[in-house]
């Protein structure tokens, strides 16, 4: 059961005025006030039988189930959205498989300490949500903050669940959210300004905070995102390219990255009001509340992972405040500019590449991933049938013509291909994860082109677009019932029905994969599009070594300004922090982020950081691909770190345990056949160690990080 209120805060101000004047003799009292840029707040209440902050009422059987279906699919109700919604975004950061962990070591029925104990795992308590905005309409960040029923009062603790990935504001529910509201603390979740914008410029139709559809003219500053675009201009957008969604990320014209820790800072300040709105000691007037639970007296963790965990690690640098007590993250983007001093050592050899940014490795593996593909060294790649062996050979094809691969046959193409991937300072441990990455790859890059360069959908950057597409690259329209359900099926990207079209494609708009390019009159995975990426990163022509000139050169310096805009500093300001990445992760690759991180940090703080860097052996990023065969046998799921990380850095606050050394944890893969392997136990998985042998110690001297073969 839920009950929703909304409610204002100017009978609070009002009220703190009052009571402010009650009388010379009387302090000023502290008054719980909602902060200045928060909208609207909507909260509502959960029975934890019915419904609940955790499950949406699914409890752990339901979470692992399939989808919930709706009484009426294409007008789905508000609590079917966020039911779906949590249910999408539970199971997309975790592997949902019983012989993967889920329920044993994992899931809604699993305590903080590993233990099977829980029941079906539904936890009570009120959700309060908002948008964060500047009173435009045009930011609106979507801010949520739940607050378990057994909060305790008298032990306060906040952790923050910034959105992994591209996501909404549940996106973290089933890794920070999970940890903390077990924890009995509130938890802060932020969408950073990505989220569940999906714009039809065809309908006009937007948006709204809780996943209903409304036209832009209604929804108006509620919108969760509107493109800026004059009438005039929509109008003439839809005429030259019809049917086409700009989506929040990338076409709102604010490089949001920028802002991540911004927004995880804002969200744990409306966490500390939500919870003096329920706790706050009553003021003399009798009604309005006083902070009560403040900074000072509340544990604040700031965790989360990927894109998520990149912003946690942003607010620790930004916290000027004094917000944050502590670091725990999962593979998280980092996007620090590496300081040529220092070197990072695998074993005594230096990596090839370290300290590139995100978009940097995205148009690097989106150029070379489909030829790489298809090497001899990579035929047992899990779900390489991804790969389409047609356009992946054109690709090969098309890279030699351009110059970009010197290999005169198919094989040695893709050979030479694997190898530009290694220079670039992926693992070979990534090696077989490639081909099942490329397609994210190739969504990625365009997507994050217009955001770091500020791009209004109407500039169809590199030729790109998004609209959906048929299963054999036809431009179509969403139906009723996908359009309605958006925020439960998208993750922020083109998705949910969604899909990256070609614009410049022989003979027309296409699906990307599908097109043929007019340089190369090959189906090649649209190599045009994907040196035109790549280009915006270098500031060059890579196929001659020429500087851009006019327009593509105009565009690199947008697109290159906004790279500089999210680098980070290294310094989080000797706050505690403790960081677990998988080193076979082939999306945010080791070496450009957590080792360059560590690096980093070590050289920004010194003797005061107090940084652990964890890398974990046979992990990569997606523990929801562990559900696949091939994954399944190989890797083990990074969460099972995450969480120990958590547990690791909550004793430390609390009590002043130690923190574990940085370190190598050497897992063990299940083994068996692929898609049958057999059930994960604590030996697939040991634990982080305090006392770690000398032989997986991480370390930093002379400005140089080694780390473990």
């Amino acid at each position: 059961m839920a009950i929703r209120t909304r409610f204002s805060v100017s009978s609070v101000v009002a009220a703190g005025i009052l009571a402010g004047c009650g009388g010379s003799d009387a302090p000023p009292e502290d008054l719980n006030v909602k902060p200045s840029y928060l909208g609207t707040v909507q909260k509502a209440t959960y029975d934890g039988v019915s419904n609940d902050l955790l499950t949406a009422g699914l409890g752990k059987t339901g979470i692992q189930g399939a989808a919930p279906t709706y009484v009426d699919p294409a007008n789905p109700t508000i609590p079917e959205l966020r039911r779906n919604a949590i249910h999408a975004n539970y199971r997309a950061l975790i592997d949902p498989s019983v012989n993967g962990g889920y329920g044993t070591l994992y899931g809604p029925n699993v305590d903080n300490a590993g233990n099977a104990t829980l029941g079906e795992g539904k936890i009570a308590g009120d959700e309060y949500i908002a948008y964060a905005d500047d009173g435009t309409g045009q930011i609106n960040v979507t801010l949520m903050v739940q607050i378990p029923a057994a909060f305790d009062k008298a032990n306060p603790c906040i952790v923050t669940a910034t959105s992994s990935g591209s996501r909404g504001v549940y996106g973290a529910i089933g890794t920070a959210g999970d940890w903390g509201l077990k924890q009995k603390c509130a938890v802060a979740y932020s969408d950073k300004g990505s989220g569940m914008g999906f714009h039809n410029l065809q309908s006009d139709r937007v948006n709204l905070i809780n996943g209903e559809r409304a036209s832009a003219a209604a929804a108006g500053k509620m919108s969760h995102f509107t493109a800026n675009l004059t009438a005039a201009e929509l109008s003439a957008f839809n005429a030259a390219t019809p049917n086409r969604f700009a989506i929040k990320q990338a076409h709102s014209q604010q490089n949001s990255e920028k802002d991540w820790g911004k927004f995880t800072l804002q969200a744990v300040e409306f966490a500390f009001f939500a919870l003096n709105d329920k706790f706050g000691d009553l003021a003399r007037n009798g009604s309005s509340r006083l902070n009560t639970i403040k900074p000072s007296n509340t544990l604040v963790i700031a965790s989360s992972a990927s894109n998520g965990g990149g912003a946690a690690v942003l607010a620790a640098e930004q916290d000027t405040g004094g917000l944050i007590d502590g670091v725990a993250v999962s593979e998280p983007v980092t996007e620090v500019a590496l300081n040529p001093a220092l070197t990072i050592r695998r074993g005594t050899t230096p990596v090839s590449r370290a300290g590139l940014g995100l978009y940097d490795t995205i148009t690097i593996g989106n150029l070379y991933q489909p030829c790489a593909a298809l090497s001899s060294s990579l035929t047992a790649s899990p779900l390489l049938t991804l790969v389409n062996v047609t356009l992946a050979t054109n690709r090969c094809t098309a890279l030699k013509a351009k110059g970009l691969l010197t290999a005169t046959t198919l094989a040695t193409q893709a050979d030479e291909s694997l190898q530009k991937l290694r220079e670039a300072g992926y693992e070979s441990e990534s090696d077989l994860l490639q081909a099942s990455h490329f397609g994210t790859y190739q969504i990625l890059a365009p997507f994050y082109a217009n955001m770091y360069g500020k791009f209004s959908v109407k500039d169809n950057l590199c030729g790109y677009s998004f609209a959906p597409v048929t299963a054999t690259g036809a431009l179509t329209t969403l139906t009723a019932v996908q359009e309605a359900q958006l925020f439960a099926t998208a993750n922020g990207t083109p998705s949910g029905g969604l899909g990256l079209v070609n614009n410049n494609a022989v003979g027309g708009p296409v699906g990307d994969s599908f097109s043929v390019s007019p340089s190369t009159n090959l189906a090649d995975y649209n190599i045009d599009g994907a040196i035109c990426l790549r280009n915006l990163a270098t500031g060059t022509d890579i196929t001659t070594g020429a500087p851009l000139t006019g327009t593509a050169l105009a565009n690199s310096q947008r697109v290159r300004a906004g790279m500089a805009e999210v680098r980070r500093n290294g310094n989080l300001r000797a706050k505690p922090a403790i960081i677990v990445h998988g080193r076979s992760d082939a999306l945010i690759p080791v070496n450009h982020n957590s080792r360059a991180y560590f690096a980093a940090n070590k050289a920004a703080e010194g003797a005061a950081s107090k940084l652990s860097y964890i890398e974990i052996t046979n992990a990569n990023h997606f523990d929801a691909f562990l559900g696949f065969p091939g994954y399944d046998t190989r890797l083990i799921p990074i969460h099972r770190y995450h969480i120990q990380a958590m547990n690791m850095m909550y004793a430390h606050l609390k009590s002043g345990a130690a923190l574990p050394p940085s370190q190598v944890v050497r897992t063990l893969p299940r083994g068996g056949t692929p898609g049958a392997a057999p059930a994960i136990t604590t030996a697939n998985v040991p634990p982080i160690q305090l006392l770690p042998v000398a032989a997986d110690q991480i370390t930093f001297a002379n400005n140089t990080v080694t780390i473990p073969n």
